[in-house]
């Protein structure tokens, strides 16, 4: 994979190019009435839903963290709370989640947070040479491999996806 920084300078394409990992930009027009900014991605890209993940802020214990999970599924959030040496984990606050990571929802990046917070990657994306996630706006997602995502924001791996119904 190329690595890829032209026009879309964002805090997560930012953080992918000054630690020198290669990386694809994948711009898709966004569409604002989409019911699901994760599966919009996955059509617009032309990818299979379990490769796009979306990350979701949630709260454990009064502390923000991060769950990334395939668009195809959902976040389990009991499984989330375990992974994190918890018993409990709610959904964030969409404004917390907003100034503790410096993104907009439906353009939240695991990668250049304006805070870090501890991150749980979902076992799948281990099956995945690539995976994509936000690349820090809407209509803008980087492919990377998981490990360098792992590397990058310090993620445990751990089951925390349930399939969608």
């Amino acid at each position: 994979m190329a690595r890829k920084q032209a026009s879309t300078g964002t805090p997560a394409t930012a953080a992918l190019a000054a630690a020198s990992v290669s990386f694809v930009s994948h711009p898709y027009s966004h569409d604002p009435s989409a019911p699901s900014y994760g599966l919009e991605a996955a059509e617009a890209l032309g990818i299979e839903p379990a490769r796009v993940f979306k990350t979701l802020m949630v709260e454990v214990e009064g502390s923000l963290a991060v769950g990334i999970v395939p668009v195809s599924g959902n976040l389990d959030l009991k499984a989330v709370a375990a992974a994190l040496g918890a018993k409990k984990a709610v959904m964030a606050d969409p404004k917390a989640a907003e100034r503790r990571t410096g993104y907009v929802l439906g353009g939240i990046s695991p990668l250049g947070q304006r805070q870090h917070s501890p991150t749980v990657l979902d076992l799948s994306a281990l099956g995945f040479d690539t995976i994509l996630v936000s690349g820090g706006r809407r209509g803008l997602d980087v492919e990377l491999a998981p490990g360098d995502l792992i590397r990058l924001t310090g993620a445990r791996t751990a089951a925390i996806s349930t399939a969608r119904n």
